[in-house]
């Protein structure tokens, strides 16, 4: 483990001066991040008890833990769904946020909060492919198809 870290910060000193040519310091960590995480994939093999050290690995394990061999495949983006909506007759009638929100969550089995949807809505709506009313008795906007 020590040889490890000595040969780490061997190849850190090399690559300090690249790293440190860019100006943002946000930026130089992200580099650093990177390289770190390079390294430790390629001494995977090499280096024993490496998977410490390794950030993918441990996301990896995370998740397989979570999943425990359940279908791990990722629900669709609240852009997709609305985007299928959008093809469907769902907006043939005019329909509330809240309502959108609730329809996804029964229909599609994802939870999407009103703030994620609103701001696919209005570009939708900016793009005229729905239109965005006001309901008068609620005093909300619905969206209906344009």
């Amino acid at each position: 483990m020590n040889r490890y870290i000595e040969k780490l910060k061997k190849q850190l000193t090399e690559l300090a001066e690249v790293v440190n040519s860019f100006h943002s310091e946000a930026v130089q960590v992200k580099v650093v991040e990177r390289l770190l995480d390079e390294m430790i994939e390629a001494e995977k093999g090499e280096a024993e008890g490496s998977e410490v050290f390794n950030k993918r690995a441990r996301r990896a394990a995370a998740d397989h833990d979570e999943n425990d061999g359940t279908n791990s495949r990722k629900k669709p983006g609240a852009t997709k769904v609305l985007n299928q909506l959008l093809s469907s007759d769902y907006f043939r009638t005019p329909h509330s946020i809240s309502a959108i929100a609730e329809y996804c969550r029964e229909k599609f089995n994802s939870d999407f909060k009103t703030s994620e949807l609103s701001g696919i809505l209005l570009k939708l709506s900016k793009e005229n492919k729905l239109r965005r009313e006001r309901n008068h008795d609620s005093n909300r906007f619905e969206y209906v198809i344009a």
